[in-house]
């Protein structure tokens, strides 16, 4: 089992501010590399790259006992969610989530029953079957459920979903935000920026974390976003990263040499 499963899920209850990164690349070496890095969770793209149960697999037990592992799935699925559960995440964030019966079938999904219909199994996530016991009893209090808000139909419906119970936090997806609000990409767009703050102050108003993706992690976007009410914060992505060093490290060498 993973050391401390549950302390994303206390940092979304108690609104604390958490800290992770995003990984699109399903090589393990890189998860361990940012999982060395110090943050507090490192959540694998399900949805926009090439991972999937055994890839994410690979990556949890790289980053084991030193970053916890969340699954953004690739769609909200009862079979996409129960699997990246068993194979070790520590809570899902589920993409597009718009009303309050789309949140109510993502909690289920997560959730054993009573409370709801994931199945039970031996699997990565009990140490398959040594930790079956403790595993089931404790899962449901552990487990996080982030839903996303990414879309205007999400904004307007934002109330309604984090009255949900098992909603433990919302997350913004602003670039596909912008794209239901017919302007793609201008995510600093007063449009957006105003859908986004509705989202936090709603948040606020029920007690509930607000996350927040922050691609381009300049201090200036990473001050905005604290400011803003957001505590659950995506900082950059691996493959951004890796350009961006690798660019900046070039520009330095051919300045150097002229």
């Amino acid at each position: 089992m993973i050391p401390d499963a549950g302390s994303v899920r206390r940092a979304l209850l108690d609104r604390r501010l958490s800290i992770g990164t995003w990984i699109q690349a399903g090589h393990p070496a890189v998860s361990e590399a940012l999982a060395a890095a110090g943050f507090d969770w490192i959540a694998a793209d399900c949805e926009h790259a090439d991972i999937g149960p055994r890839e994410f697999g690979d990556l949890a037990r790289a980053m084991r006992g030193k970053a916890v592992p969340l699954a953004r799935v690739h769609e909200n699925d009862t079979l996409a969610i129960r699997q990246m559960l068993d194979m070790g995440a520590c809570g899902v964030i589920v993409p597009l989530v718009n009303s309050a019966e789309e949140a109510r079938k993502a909690i289920a999904a997560a959730k054993y029953p009573p409370d709801g219909i994931r199945g039970f199994a031996f699997c990565r996530a009990n140490d398959w079957g040594v930790d079956f016991d403790e595993y089931a009893r404790t899962a449901n209090d552990d487990i996080a459920v982030v839903v996303m808000i990414e879309s205007r139909q999400g904004v307007e419906n934002i109330d309604e979903i984090l009255a949900v119970e098992g909603v433990d936090g919302v997350f913004i997806g602003p670039y596909d935000m912008s794209g239901s609000y017919g302007i793609p990409g201008q995510t600093d767009h007063q449009t957006v920026r105003d859908a986004c703050a509705r989202v936090s102050e709603a948040c606020d108003k029920a007690g509930k974390s607000a996350g927040i993706h922050v691609v381009i992690p300049t201090p200036e976007a990473i001050k905005d976003a604290v400011a803003g009410g957001f505590t659950f914060i995506a900082v950059g992505v691996d493959t951004v990263f890796l350009t961006e060093t690798a660019r900046s490290a070039l520009a330095a060498v051919r300045s150097a040499s002229t």
